[in-house]
């Protein structure tokens, strides 16, 4: 079973200024003349790491990873203000221009997808190639599904802990109850209901529980931008038109697509990885039997990797 290539160091570091408003932490790994690729995070608001650089090949890949609007190390934090999808695609294009590069692979999970695909469609002409990892494909369905009937079925205990900041009256739509709470002047409100949100999505994320994770997931810094941004996305239908990514598919049908997604992937149930592999004649899906949502359980892991060294492979 593969495992992520060892710890390496940025060699590179950037503040994009994408806007008035918005300035974008970005950095390189790796090979400088190797294969482009950019790690697109997850969320929206998640931010990148520096584990994130280790499902590529160092001396084969040029790493380019950054933090999307008002997350990690971008400014102004958890800000929801001009910060919508047609945006971040404008913002991966500054990057690619800024940094000099034709084209690139991506390579993206959870929201990550999203993007990625809402990005090559937009621009297929930039893309030599796309790895997807749990499926988002951000439609409704797919938003009830883990927001407010569905998941709560696989785990009403956590899920006691999600209703806990809302006020009974007010569950019938838990995302507008969770945007007003997110968007309140009210500093405690707002930090109990990003925790809440966050700590939800963590205990979820993996087949096994992962102490690991869910701290992460806990952390004020990140819960605040990842619960903040994605009420702000969700409840606007991630500024995307309905089944938009699906309908859009022959624009990159051409592209080598490699998706992985855990069987028991209880954020972004395996259906919408299945509906999008049959749209694409050139994608590969591969359904990981022991493991859920996370990127870092071993089957996901092994995956991805054997992923990237494909197409380093394919691309030398």
């Amino acid at each position: 079973m593969r495992t992520l290539y060892p710890e390496i160091y940025a060699h590179a570091e950037y503040q994009i200024r994408v806007s008035s408003l918005h300035t974008l932490y970005a950095e390189e790994s790796g090979n400088p003349n190797g294969i482009p690729v950019l790690f697109v995070h997850g969320g929206p608001g998640g931010g990148c790491s520096p584990q994130h650089r280790r499902f590529f090949d160092p001396e084969k890949y040029r790493i380019i990873l950054f933090d999307q609007r008002g997350c990690g190390r971008s400014t102004p934090h958890a800000c929801l203000e001009d910060n919508h999808t047609q945006a971040l695609i404008d913002d991966m294009e500054q990057i690619r221009n800024q940094l000099g590069i034709d084209e690139w692979l991506l390579f993206g999970g959870s929201w990550g997808s999203t993007l990625s695909l809402l990005y090559a469609q937009a621009h297929p002409e930039r893309v030599i190639g796309l790895i997807l990892r749990g499926i988002f494909l951000c439609r409704q369905q797919d938003l009830n599904w883990f927001y407010q009937q569905g998941a709560d079925a696989i785990f009403p205990d956590y899920w006691q802990d999600y209703l806990q900041p809302v006020p009974p009256l007010k569950r019938d739509n838990l995302l507008k109850a969770y945007h007003e709470l997110l968007t309140s002047p009210n500093e405690v409100a707002r930090m109990a209901a990003a925790k809440a949100w966050s700590v939800w999505e963590g205990r979820c994320s993996t087949l096994d529980p992962n102490p690991d994770v869910v701290e992460h997931f806990a952390d004020p810094h990140v819960a605040l931008a990842m619960a903040r941004i994605e009420a702000h996305y969700f409840i606007n239908h991630a500024f995307i038109e309905a089944d938009q990514i699906l309908q859009n598919c022959s624009t990159i049908a051409h592209l080598k697509t490699i998706i992985v997604h855990g069987r028991y992937d209880m954020v972004c149930p395996l259906n919408q990885a299945h509906a999008l592999y049959q749209e694409l004649p050139e994608s590969e899906l591969h359904i990981v039997r022991n493991a859920g949502h996370s990127a870092f359980e071993p089957g996901i892991t092994d995956n991805l990797v054997r992923a990237t060294d494909s197409f380093a492979l394919a691309l030398a």
